[in-house]
């Protein structure tokens, strides 16, 4: 007799199921009614678009479980990944069971078709094997957290965790049990589900009553009704939103390029980047109701790993506890004038989150490459930097003269002596002015142009495009600051001006085609200038020298001496997934020796020169960049091969740190081809 069925102390058992359902459903919808009133407190947002293609990814990134197992593909150390996967796909095919079989069966009454089906039997049988595995994985799990203890794992709620944990086991543990008591108790004549009808036979053999095989089976059957309901309840006023929140995050995750920051209209903008929770807009929000508390950020993180006070995962769950602390009374306050909301003081950058840990950032992109559940940390602490630098004037001191510089001079780099077309001296290299009839415009950026050792990076471009016969021109001194610095130190209003002053100019000599040398230049014309109608072809360096090599008009007929290794730049791998071109590039290299550093392409350590860290000091901590050099030395290699000249000038200035001049050497990718050219 099912359980439901039952009279209990003169109560139908039917009653008593829907009304603990509605009760538990009532209390869930409550809270999930709450944290939706909170996430709405942010500014409107557009992540509707392309719905289709929203949901196939995040069909892809949920069902199939990718967000967990691209970290498993990218370190082989973070095997938790496959322990998650198994959670997710074994909870997933108890949720449906709890449906089909709990709501559907008992709570409708259909348990007496389902009864002994061949459907129940099968479906069972996969339980059964589930529930194993499943439990394996929660031992796994509370191992890993509780005693083996890594790092990344620090922080949170550690008893959130052990409930939730204790939660699943039980009910695997449970399903089994009822099974096995309610086979035995009713004499259902199955050998399988193997593990079930196991423990039924066990039990028959116990010479226990029938009777109390059945009052058994009903109180290890409410038991779990109870617990599942409970667990109802429990989520959404947990710490653990992410099991509500990861496929809607995932759905509304960015769909445009990675990195790019959304222009901002500066005329009818009042205020500028992130003060208060309610700045942010709401799939900001929704960001931090869904950290997974796993830590994965943390752990790649250059700036966490150097010492830094930056820690990711700190960032987003110091803004979730006051998300939530400060929410009740901001939904009261809705409607209300600014000076009528709570805590009208609580200023988040500087307080919540600290202007250290705001400026140690190199936006290297690596938390966002490895978060499961699609949260952008970066777009945050950019955010955060914008209402420092434009409302409160807080910027770091070299920071501020980098800005400066680019405002009186068109460039950061204060203190040079360099003219833009200095370099080119001696190169035959023609500017747009001089003719427009031209294939393509090499942008050569401030760096390239300004900064003594990344001058030879952009004459051996000009060299290879030269002997390639590429009939190219530069825009010598009309050339100006892609803005990169300054939008990414915080100063939207600079970066635009600068925008839109490079667009018209290109606009103006009808530039189609441009090629750059410069992974933060590239970033910047390819995905950020389209917001401001700049509309180019944009190559990188390394694609054009490897397809010029492709087409046979480049030739490497020399070979080098030694080991190569080739370091990711973040904005030329992470941010635009330009990982072949240079390789390819190397492979063409007679006799050479190349060899991988141990973090790689999506997994490349970043050398430190992101986010602004060209001109901001690093005063906590380890260097960056030194740092990377020593993973860098641990393949062995003598030459290390680049493709940006901060990441050149920040190996540069690690290598004198160490000494180790005498025993390797940085060069551009560029730099390399050009040398072994021959005669």
């Amino acid at each position: 007799m099912s359980p439901v069925s039952t009279m209990y102390f003169g109560i139908s058992g039917y009653v008593i199921f829907w009304l603990l359902f509605l009760i538990a459903s009532g209390l869930f919808l409550q809270r999930v009614y709450f944290l939706y009133r909170v996430m709405r407190l942010g500014r409107n947002e557009n992540r509707f678009d392309s719905p289709g293609r929203r949901i196939r990814s995040m069909l892809i990134e949920t069902v199939f479980q990718w967000c967990n197992l691209k970290s498993v593909s990218l370190s082989r150390r973070y095997l938790a990944g496959v322990g998650h996967a198994l959670l997710f796909w074994g909870f997933g095919l108890f949720l449906i069971s709890y449906i089909i079989f709990i709501g559907l069966g008992e709570g409708f009454g259909l348990s007496r078709v389902m009864a002994g089906s061949t459907f129940e039997l099968v479906y069972f049988s996969i339980l059964d094997l589930v529930a194993v595995v499943v439990a394996t994985a929660i031992i796994w799990a509370a191992i890993r957290r509780y005693i083996v203890k890594p790092s990344r794992l620090a922080g949170g709620t550690t008893t959130g965790v052990a409930f939730s944990l204790f939660t699943i086991f039980s009910l695997m543990v449970l399903h089994i049990l009822t099974e096995g008591f309610g086979y035995a108790a009713y004499g259902i004549p199955a050998s399988w589900p193997l593990i079930g009808t196991a423990l039924a036979r066990s039990l028959a053999g116990t010479g226990l009553e029938p009777g109390t095989l059945v009052w058994a089976y009903k109180g290890l059957w409410w038991l779990h009704y109870a617990i599942i309901i409970g667990f109802l309840v429990y989520i959404p006023r947990s710490k653990h939103l992410h099991y509500l929140t990861s496929f809607p995050n995932v759905a509304f995750k960015n769909l445009g390029p990675k990195g790019a920051l959304k222009p901002i209209n500066l005329e009818q903008t009042e205020t500028f980047g992130v003060s208060k929770i309610q700045d942010f807009t709401w799939k900001d929000l929704l960001d931090l109701y869904t950290c997974t508390l796993c830590g994965q950020c943390q752990d790649v993180c250059p700036a966490y790993s150097s010492g830094k006070p930056l820690n990711p995962k700190k960032v987003i769950l110091d803004l979730k506890e006051h998300l939530l602390a400060a929410g009740p009374a901001l939904i009261k306050a809705e409607g209300k004038t600014e000076a009528s909301l709570p805590n009208p003081d609580k200023v988040i950058p500087g307080k919540v989150v600290t202007e250290d840990e705001i400026w140690a950032c190199t936006t290297c992109f690596a938390c966002q490459e490895v978060c499961p559940v699609s949260i952008e940390q970066m777009r945050k602490i950019i955010e955060l930097r914008r209402n420092l630098v434009m409302e409160q004037a807080q910027v770091p001191e070299t920071g501020e003269g980098a800005l400066r510089s680019i405002e009186a001079r068109g460039h950061p780099w204060r203190g040079t002596t360099y003219s833009r077309t200095d370099w080119a001296q001696g190169l035959e290299v023609k500017t747009l002015a001089e003719s427009r009839d031209v294939d393509l415009l090499f942008w050569v950026g401030c760096t390239g142009a300004l900064e003594d050792r990344s001058i030879k990076i952009a004459q051996a471009i000009a060299r290879l495009l030269g002997k390639a016969q590429v009939n190219f021109a530069i825009l010598g001194t009309e050339e100006s600051c892609c803005g990169e610095p300054a939008r990414i130190l915080g100063n939207e209003y600079l970066f635009q001006m600068q925008a839109q002053r490079n667009i018209e100019i290109m606009k103006g000599y009808n530039v189609r085609k441009i090629v750059v040398s410069c992974p933060h230049c590239f970033q910047t014309l390819k995905h950020e200038y389209p917001g401001f109608g700049g509309e180019f072809e944009v190559y990188h360096h390394t694609e054009f020298i490897a397809n010029l090599l492709k087409e046979g008009r480049l030739k490497i007929p020399e070979g080098t001496d030694g080991i190569v290794t080739y370091h990711d730049s973040c904005y030329l791998g992470r941010y635009n997934g330009v990982y072949q071109p240079p390789r390819q590039i190397l492979s063409s290299i007679p006799n050479a020796r190349i060899v991988e550093i141990v973090r790689n392409r999506e997994r490349s350590f970043c050398c430190g020169g992101g986010g602004g860290h060209m001109w901001l000091e690093e005063t906590s901590g380890r260097r960056i960049s030194e740092l990377r050099l020593e993973q860098v030395m641990e393949t062995g290699a003598g030459t290390i091969a680049t493709a940006c000249p901060y990441c050149l000038q920040m190996f540069d200035d690690a290598i004198r740190a160490k000494a180790a001049e005498e025993s390797i050497k940085v060069m551009d990718i560029a730099e390399l081809v050009e040398k072994l050219q021959g005669q």
